[in-house]
């Protein structure tokens, strides 16, 4: 008789999809609300001293500002910045490759993870995702993972209000699902920039928010054993490292950086007797 090892996964919530109920808001929602109505009732009683209610407000806003420009906080809400932790995931780590497909880089970087049989999670922008159409779909094809990075990757997405995010956001889910038939379950900001109002548009459309523990600056940093420096050192278990396919940064002899990078991270982790998953092994779907 065939022995099957049942492995028992916690439920999304029990390892931090969710830290509380849909139907409440972060902590900083309500401290940032009993601010506002502090500094209203005391306009309204002590008028004189507006200058000190105003001065509250703005370092209220100040604050939340401070935590969209974080891209690891949990401020704002939920934000995978490492694996949640559970046995599964205590030697596993995450490589997630940002802003492709790029028709040029991408086919390379499949190529290599084939070769090492690694699984890694894509951030896809929609927008290119639509223009390379096959490649999108080679990337599930070969057993990746293909998530929201919205449909045009807006340097100005932090600052959008909720219909517009709600906007680029949902473009971003239809264009990969219709592409892929697989609907993405995480999502990314670009440059992991946000503001108070993303929480809400994730929660509406069922996606969570997944960060990074370290990244490389691959899109600015042409010298690939600092990249790898970078990804490398500290590493541990359930850690999620950044790199791009998308607009990658190039060496001295032009080639995208990523490319240079990846044999020796993925021999490194290794090494360690640390192996890759996707964000959605990680998540248990």
């Amino acid at each position: 008789m065939s022995e099957f090892k049942t492995v028992h996964r916690p439920t999304p919530d029990a390892y931090g999809a969710r830290r509380w109920p849909l139907t409440t808001r972060p902590p900083i929602w309500q401290t940032s609300a009993a601010i506002h109505a502090l500094a209203l009732a005391g306009c309204v009683l002590a008028p004189a001293a507006w200058p000190w209610w105003l001065s509250g407000v703005a370092a209220n806003h100040m604050a939340l500002s401070a935590a969209g420009l974080w891209p690891r906080s949990t401020l704002l809400g939920p934000n995978w910045s490492r694996l949640p932790e559970c046995p599964e995931n205590a030697r596993a780590v995450a490589l997630t490759i940002d802003d492709g497909p790029d028709p040029q880089v991408t086919p390379q970087v499949l190529d290599l993870l084939d070769r090492y049989a690694v699984k890694a999670t894509f951030f896809c922008i929609g927008a290119q995702a639509r223009r390379y159409p096959a490649l999108a779909r080679e990337i599930v094809a070969r057993g990746h993972a293909l998530e929201n990075h919205t449909e045009t990757h807006r340097h100005t997405f932090s600052l959008m209000g909720i219909r517009s995010l709600t906007a680029e956001i949902s473009a971003g889910q239809r264009t990969i699902t219709d592409l892929t038939g697989v609907r993405p379950v995480f999502f990314r900001a670009p440059a992991g920039l946000r503001n108070p109002l993303l929480e809400s548009v994730l929660r509406q459309l069922d996606l969570r928010l997944a960060s990074w523990t370290r990244r490389g600056f691959d899109t600015r940093e042409a010298r690939a054993e600092v990249v790898s420096q970078r990804l490398l050192t500290g590493l541990r278990g359930r850690d999620i490292l950044l790199l791009h396919d998308g607009h990658s940064a190039l060496t001295m002899d032009g080639t995208p950086v990523i490319l240079s990078v990846l044999p020796t991270l993925i021999e490194a982790v290794q090494h360690q007797g640390l192996h890759f998953v996707t964000l959605r092994d990680a998540h248990g779907v």
